[in-house]
């Protein structure tokens, strides 16, 4: 009897601009870093894009790899295997309640790979954010143990060297992506960082100390977000949310409070965006300066837009930029360095676009790619993509086609699952109008960008 072609996974297939052979080489590696073995051909890729049965496990790890290559959730009925389709499971955030038990929570963390497969889609229970975020805005700081009797004495040079390290490696992430630096950051975070946790410092050494393994952590949270690994990136920032708790810095967390929203609003999980937002800025009030308030009003402002209030977004925007007209006022952490006005602009222009104000979101883009320091590579990708996307909500297409194709130009090195994820939205977007030599001569280009981005790997 014959078969009806898959169509689904056909689809997906080209989507994800995969073919039969990358597809079993992926399912492969994938299968053996779960300790299991896979025959899988480019053979049975074929079979099963002709309409074949398949393996439950199978079907698994192939919606696994192609959700991480597509850096969104897959399952494998989005493949056409709807037999093994099954409901996300809300996860557990784990708020660590001990400070032994969040530096052995993230030694263990140090030891997963960015690359390991992120199976489904990531949900994690109101009750689960709600419990975590309260715990920290009515936490007691633990506070640091000094001097304690230890076989290693560490002192303000050994901070220094690691913050130092997290700036170099935060460079490296703004200009080549998250998948450039996570694995060498883990190892160094894994055996220089966090055993110096555990030595002995006085109690201003020891500040410092966790508050400079707080960055590094962070920065472990946001590239592995970058790559698309979002429960590693979720569970990273839930555990330095709780390090930051240790010392006290309620603008530190608040940040990361922000990412968590940030996060949350990225995978479309709109309301919990919302609330991470503006638990950031009530828990930060009054121990904030000024520039960081202005970034977690632009949270809430990212959040509130994208589930389209724009009374609300506008609100939360002019709180942004008040805050921000007092920026010079106050002396900022290192780690806020970035934040400056073409970064501003950038999220007010995601705003903008999420509530179609067409004027408002070309100014804001424009001004905003205007503005942004080359060395910020990935944030100007993103700025031209929503410029391009700001072209089209007003009707012009080659304006916005010419837009994207420079943020491809300036952008096809980054290992970013973000960034290739703003891209292969906009083809969607003129996916209607394919045979358009200039949107024709666009999708050329991003296929040859992603072909070498495979080459790279």
């Amino acid at each position: 009897m014959s078969r009806e072609p898959n169509a689904q996974l056909i689809a997906v297939m080209e989507e994800a601009r995969v073919s039969n052979k990358g597809l079993a080489k992926r399912m492969q590696d994938s299968a053996a870093q779960r300790g299991t073995t896979l025959g899988t051909t480019h053979v049975a890729v074929q079979r099963w894009r002709n309409g074949s049965g398949i393996q439950p496990e199978a079907a698994a790890i192939m919606a696994d790899v192609l959700g991480a290559k597509l850096g969104r959730r897959i399952t494998p009925g989005d493949l056409g295997f709807f037999e093994y389709s099954s409901p996300a499971v809300p996860q557990a955030m784990g708020y660590p309640s001990t400070v032994p038990d969040v530096l052995s929570a993230l030694e263990g963390l140090a030891d997963e790979r960015v690359d390991t497969s992120d199976p489904g889609r990531m949900v994690i229970a109101d009750a689960d954010l709600s419990s975590a975020v309260l715990s920290w805005m009515i936490g007691r700081p633990d506070g640091i143990q000094a001097d304690r009797p230890a076989h290693q004495r560490v002192g303000m040079r050994d901070v220094r060297a690691i913050k130092d390290a997290a700036s170099m490696f935060m460079q490296l992430d703004f200009k080549y992506g998250g998948g450039h630096g996570h694995k060498a950051l883990r190892h160094y975070f894994r055996h220089e960082v966090l055993p110096l946790l555990d030595a002995s410092y006085s109690e201003k050494v020891g500040t410092a100390l966790f508050g400079a393994a707080a960055e590094v952590s962070q920065l472990l949270a946001w590239t592995a977000y970058d790559t698309g690994n979002h429960r590693l990136a979720h569970r990273y920032l839930t555990f330095t949310l709780r390090l930051s708790q240790v010392i006290d810095d309620r603008m530190f967390g608040a940040r990361i409070l922000g990412n968590l929203s940030h996060q949350a609003n990225y995978l479309g999980n709109h309301a919990q965006a919302i609330q991470l937002a503006r638990a950031a800025v009530e828990g930060a009030k009054g121990r904030a300066t000024p520039r960081a308030m202005a970034n977690y009003s632009a949270m809430e402002a990212r959040a509130l837009a994208n589930a389209y209030d724009p009374v609300g977004a506008g609100r939360a925007m002019n709180e942004a930029e008040r805050h921000f007209e007092r920026a010079e006022a106050a002396e900022d952490p290192e780690w806020l360095a970035y934040f400056d006005s073409a970064e501003l602009m950038g999220e007010i222009s995601h705003c903008f676009r999420d509530l179609k104000m067409r004027r408002e979101s070309i100014e804001a883009a424009q001004r905003a790619v205007d503005d942004t320091d080359p060395k910020y590579a990935r944030t100007l990708g993103f700025c031209r993509m929503v410029l391009a996307q700001s072209h089209l909500l007003n009707g012009e297409l080659e304006a916005a086609v010419t837009t994207a194709s420079l943020a491809v130009e300036g952008g096809d090195a980054l290992q970013s699952t973000r960034f290739q994820r703003y891209v292969t939205d906009f083809q969607a977007e003129v996916s209607a109008q394919g045979a358009n030599p200039v949107v024709a001569a666009f999708n050329d280009q991003v296929r040859d960008a992603l072909a070498r981005l495979e080459d790279d790997e």
